[in-house]
């Protein structure tokens, strides 16, 4: 596997997580919302919650888990080593939070259902979160749902501020940055197939029937998918589902959105430059100029996706009032 010493998360980050999140940090109320959930969520509680009911993985403690997750640290050059916790849980299902002091949790779900290179996968994914400063902004979509659920009872100053347009630009974002995740699996895995593969078996996987589970056919359901698109009706459908119009709003892109992202970039220049060696390093302040033109055409995109996420509220403000 690749090593990609002092890589920037800029090198893979996806166009669409940077400009859902500089759309996102621009609404009204985020700062502010940002400010409160950092005074009153704190890593503490979760980390000592965790310590307490999970199994910390290291040296001693699932070694061969362990030992994947530190070449995959390693791989991505991240520093200091971010904390591994397994959770008894048949859901194939995995998560990385914190700030200060992020960590991972996997759970047993995973082990059972995927291979190793497939774990690597899952933990490739969960340190990119980590390495572009996802988690952060994670924690504060989680506490910006839990305000929105209990305005009347919330008093940390911040119930009129968490808008129904700051919640869909928090989603709006947190499936973008899913994107960027799975670039991070793919580099460091460097098989396109295994990546996909352990999003198949996260999807809808089964140990029982394993052999009659196949990717050529999910590839080609992904495939099917796309051209729905063709429709512009089908397009509206989707947004209202991922915007939570039937139910509650997706925090992740469609799995077969996934691999065709995945597909798209594991042919591109872009790609093959990185696994060159040819990529943005990690500057000392962690921050990456961005050229003029690259500048104007991020800020076009981040008006456009402004102007979604209004259409969005008017779509879903007539819809309530047509029920």
């Amino acid at each position: 596997m690749a090593t990609y010493t002092g890589i920037s998360s800029e090198a893979f980050r996806h166009p669409l997580d940077r400009q859902a999140e500089q759309a996102l940090r621009s609404l009204p109320g985020f700062d502010l919302v940002a400010r409160k959930l950092m005074e009153f969520i704190y890593e503490r509680p979760q980390l000592i919650y965790l310590m307490g009911n999970t199994i910390q993985v290291g040296p001693r403690q699932y070694s061969t888990i362990y030992q994947i997750f530190r070449e995959c640290v390693r791989d991505l050059d991240i520093y200091p080593e971010p904390a591994l916790f397994l959770s008894q849980n048949p859901q194939a299902d995995s998560y990385a939070l914190g700030q200060e002091h992020p960590y991972i949790v996997i759970n047993t779900g995973i082990l059972d259902l995927l291979n190793e290179a497939e774990i690597r996968a899952v933990l490739a994914h969960e340190l990119g979160h980590i390495k572009c400063g996802h988690t952060i902004l994670i924690q504060m979509a989680m506490g910006a749902m839990s305000a929105a659920s209990a305005l009347s009872r919330f008093t940390l100053g911040i119930g009129n501020f968490v808008t129904p347009a700051l919640i869909y630009a928090f989603f709006e974002w947190r499936r973008k940055a899913e994107l960027s995740a799975d670039r991070a699996a793919l580099l460091l895995v460097d098989d396109l197939n295994t990546v996909m593969s352990s999003i198949m078996k996260t999807t809808g996987g089964s140990i029982k029937y394993a052999n009659e589970c196949s990717l050529q056919e999910l590839i080609r359901q992904s495939e099917n998918y796309q051209v729905l698109d063709e429709d512009e009706l089908n397009q509206v459908y989707k947004f209202l589902v991922y915007s939570g119009a039937q139910s509650e709003m997706l925090s992740h892109p469609f799995p077969v959105e996934r691999l065709h992202y995945l597909q798209e970039w594991a042919v591109s220049t872009e790609y093959q430059q990185i696994k060159q060696g040819n990529y943005v390093r990690s500057p000392a302040s962690g921050a990456v100029d961005v050229n003029a033109t690259q500048k104007a055409t991020r800020d076009q995109e981040i008006e456009k996706l402004r102007k979604k996420i209004a259409e969005l509220q008017r779509e879903i403000d007539r819809m309530k009032k047509s029920g």
